[in-house]
């Protein structure tokens, strides 16, 4: 027999909890949203994937000098070497080595006495030359009116008509011998033959020179201006030559003589330009190189003779050129290509053709025109997407440059109120 309590519970009527009934439907909400084959829309506006951000650089035509960077060598632009023109013992040296001297500078001297009493000599010869003339001379003097008179022979008055005339020739041969004495007493101050800077003495005092052979006593060279000698390939003249018959280049800035720029050893550049004097008549038959001379001022005698640099020389100029980066052309055997970005943002290879180098730039002859947007980095990116998906340009910045200014229109753009 079932109790009071067992009755009552059977007949009492089932109630169920609100909060349960609103699990239930969140869960089943849950679950019909995992079983929907539709996916979720991708972040940005309208749903779009944003574009792809590519660096470009415009492409500006202008006038470009072609420069050339080419190994050099200085050298002084006159160089005299001191020698002894006379025979001695060497007294004196004048100078101090490594300074600036003037031609006519006095620099060594030599022991005179024995130049100092040959032109002694040599004078006195005169004066014995100059006195037998004037008794010669007398002498005709004095047989003109008794040759006349028949007083002497005709042939006392032509003996003593040749006597003047071989006094005559003595007279001026002593002449020349004071001069020549005079000229050898002046070796023995040996001076500076030409302007510039001196070397260190290459003998002593108490060294005797000039002993039958002029001996080498120091070196003075001019070093203000100096001479820059380097060479190019004839390859490379020859066919800069042909480009500017062609008229694809015109002569550096109109001028006759190129100019010439120099980098140190120790990679600045040298304040003072210079400018091309003339290139060799011959090429060099082992190394098929073209010898080209420059001449630099030198005011504060920093180039020094001997010394290696680099020379920048611009022989022409590429009229109406582009130039883009390095690492916006590919090269390939077929040609060179370049990326163009165009208004659509979508990116077209455009083939072109290249010139020359110059600073790490390809200078562009044909395949672009003014105002085109050159793709230069975000290949990689490129790669990634489908063909033909268009990309956002923006401004290439070479490494190390400061980052270009945001555009006016996007800092004028409102801001979004909230």
């Amino acid at each position: 027999m079932p109790s009071q309590t067992d009755s009552n519970t059977a007949k009492r009527p089932q109630t169920y909890s609100p909060s349960l009934f609103v699990g239930a439907l969140v869960v089943t909400g849950v679950m019909v949203a995992g079983c929907s084959k539709e996916p979720a829309p991708a972040a940005g506006a309208g749903g779009q994937r944003p574009a792809v951000e590519v660096g470009t650089v415009v492409a500006t035509p202008g006038d470009i000098g072609l420069m050339t960077e080419l190994p050099g060598r200085v050298e002084a632009s006159r160089v005299a070497q001191v020698r002894a023109r006379a025979a001695g013992i060497l007294q004196q040296r004048l100078f101090k080595e490594g300074s600036d001297v003037k031609a006519g500078q006095a620099l060594f001297r030599i022991d005179e006495a024995p130049y100092a009493a040959a032109l002694d000599s040599a004078k006195a010869n005169q004066a014995k030359a100059e006195a037998n003339l004037a008794q010669t001379q007398a002498q005709l003097d004095r047989y003109k009116p008794l040759v006349e008179a028949n007083a002497i022979s005709k042939q006392d008055f032509v003996n003593a008509e040749a006597a003047l005339k071989q006094a005559q020739a003595d007279v001026a041969a002593t002449k020349a011998a004071v001069r020549t004495a005079g000229i050898n007493l002046g070796y023995a101050n040996v001076t500076a033959p030409i302007s510039g800077r001196i070397g260190r003495a290459l003998v002593t005092e108490g060294a005797l020179v000039g002993q039958g052979e002029a001996t080498p006593l120091a070196v003075v060279q001019q070093i203000d201006p100096v001479y820059v000698n380097f060479t190019q390939s004839a390859n490379e003249i020859l066919q800069l030559r042909k480009a500017m018959a062609n008229g694809q280049f015109k002569r550096a800035e109109g001028k006759e003589a190129a100019s010439v720029k120099l980098l140190l050893s120790d990679g600045s550049e040298y304040t003072q330009p210079g400018k091309l004097l003339f290139s060799d008549l011959t090429v060099d038959a082992t190394t098929g190189q073209i010898t080209l001379r420059a001449e630099v001022p030198n005011p504060k005698g920093e180039l020094l003779p001997g010394m290696y640099l680099r020379v920048r020389l611009e022989q022409a100029q590429a009229a109406n050129a582009i130039t883009l980066p390095q690492q916006a052309v590919t090269r390939t055997q077929q040609g060179d290509i370049v990326n163009v970005v165009g208004e659509d943002g979508k990116v077209s290879p455009r083939p072109v053709k290249i010139s020359a180098a110059q600073n790490n730039r390809w200078v562009v002859r044909e395949g672009l025109q003014a105002g085109e947007k050159v793709m230069v980095d975000g290949f990689q990116k490129l790669q990634m997407l489908p063909p033909g998906t268009p990309v956002k340009a923006v401004p290439w910045q070479a490494p190390g440059q400061a980052p270009a200014p945001a555009p006016a229109a996007e800092a004028s753009a409102p801001q979004a109120k909230p």
